[in-house]
């Protein structure tokens, strides 16, 4: 038997978003950005750049999130700026305050984040993430 929907949002307008509120505390994207230890490579990260010349760079979360978010799903730099664009998820695992419409960044950006998140950097914070997954374990 097939009974035709009462009402189906006609436009994007009429489309209701859920997330009024907060994000669920079991996202993995969620889980996962208490376990980085994004304030500890900041300052490794900086080194990167010059004081007193050139534009601002991105925060690190920014970048790393950015990057592994890339990894995790597999998908292009296009793609990764487009997933994190549509994902409030994904807007709040790079650092993002609250929901935007807007990339927050240019896909090509991702080429400037790899050249400077070394592979070595990438693995000192995955040790972090286990060792702070093994604690957080160890307390539940």
């Amino acid at each position: 038997m097939y009974r035709k929907a009462a009402s189906t949002p006609n436009s994007a307008e009429d489309f209701e978003f859920p997330l009024l509120g907060k994000l669920s505390s079991d996202n993995r994207w969620v889980i996962m950005a208490s376990l980085v230890p994004w304030s500890e490579f900041e300052g490794e990260y900086a080194l990167n750049f010059a004081e007193e010349m050139g534009a601002p760079a991105l925060p690190f979360r920014m970048a790393l999130g950015a990057l592994i978010i890339k990894d995790k799903l597999g998908i292009s730099d296009r793609e990764t700026v487009e997933q994190i664009t549509k994902n409030p998820y994904l807007q709040y695992f790079i650092g993002q305050k609250n929901y935007s419409n807007e990339a927050p960044f240019d896909a090509s950006l991702l080429v400037r984040f790899r050249e400077r998140i070394t592979a070595t950097l990438v693995n000192e914070v995955n040790q972090k993430m286990v060792e702070e997954a093994i604690k957080k374990k160890k307390m539940n």
